[in-house]
């Protein structure tokens, strides 16, 4: 593993992101999360995980530079359909798995936090999806797993607007569980995995059948059209500005094409 490091402790995983200076997803670092995620499906020894990030970032968000190599709206489609893929396996993972964020959690790095099933979060953390802000749109579930959290006039807010949430604002609106002081947000996410590592495999993994069982076909819909909506918008001219003005550090001119 490149970017991802694991530890174990009393039935429990505990995976870092490591990929300075953000924690940046890129296709590698969504591809060994999904290598890790096997390899602790099949370990009987662990019954709990908790993800965090090294540095000062819990994941900024996709690898936007990326972007630039896809070179059509199938690919960008696809590249969108693999992280939703592997985003699903975290919901629908049979052991519970934490978040523990810091920093930012933005874009990407967002959608994979709401993937998980508890979030726990520092008072000064920033959570937000600022795809549009890009000429973009998200593509790894975001726009299907926000309203579920925090209703769709507050999801609509965050995403048309862009500005993100504070850790204590995140608790507030119901897309975070806790909120911490920053330097006590690892202490009590250990605190909670090993706790939960202490309950019996079987009951850790009814419960969490149970929980998915209500979510509806549409939600599988939304996601599919938020994937080819993904594709669409990258090839648009204003999409391609995003990008570029992205990497440029430089604020986009949309011009509506």
């Amino acid at each position: 593993m490149e970017f991802l490091s694991v530890s174990k402790e009393n039935n429990a995983a505990f995976i870092k992101i490591d990929r300075p200076p953000a924690n940046a997803l890129s296709t590698e670092v969504i591809r060994e999360l999904d290598q890790q995620l096997e390899e602790l499906e099949n370990d009987k020894n662990v019954r709990a995980i908790l993800l965090f990030g090294e540095g000062r970032f819990f994941s900024a968000g996709a690898d936007i530079k990326e972007f630039t190599k896809v070179q059509s709206g199938e690919e960008f489609s696809e590249l969108a359909s693999n992280g939703q893929r592997i985003f699903e396996r975290i919901e629908g993972f049979p052991k519970p798995i934490v978040a523990a964020i810091h920093g930012a959690a933005l874009g990407g790095g967002l959608e994979l936090a709401m993937a998980c099933h508890i979030r726990l979060v520092s008072d000064n953390a920033k959570l937000g999806l600022p795809e549009l802000q890009l000429g973009l749109i998200p593509g790894f579930a975001g726009s299907q797993r926000l309203p579920r959290y925090v209703g769709t006039a507050k999801a609509a807010e965050m995403l048309f607007t862009s500005k993100p949430l504070t850790g204590k604002q995140a608790v507030q609106w119901g897309l975070a569980n806790e909120s911490y002081p920053e330097e006590d947000l690892l202490k009590e996410a250990n605190r909670m995995v090993l706790s939960i590592a202490k309950k019996s495999p079987a009951s850790l993994k009814a419960t969490i059948e149970l929980l998915q069982f209500g979510k509806d076909d549409r939600f599988y819909e939304g996601v599919n059209l938020e994937a080819e909506k993904f594709g669409e918008v990258f090839t648009t001219k204003d999409g391609q500005e995003g990008i570029r003005a992205f990497i440029e550090k430089r604020e986009p001119n949309f011009m509506g094409e």
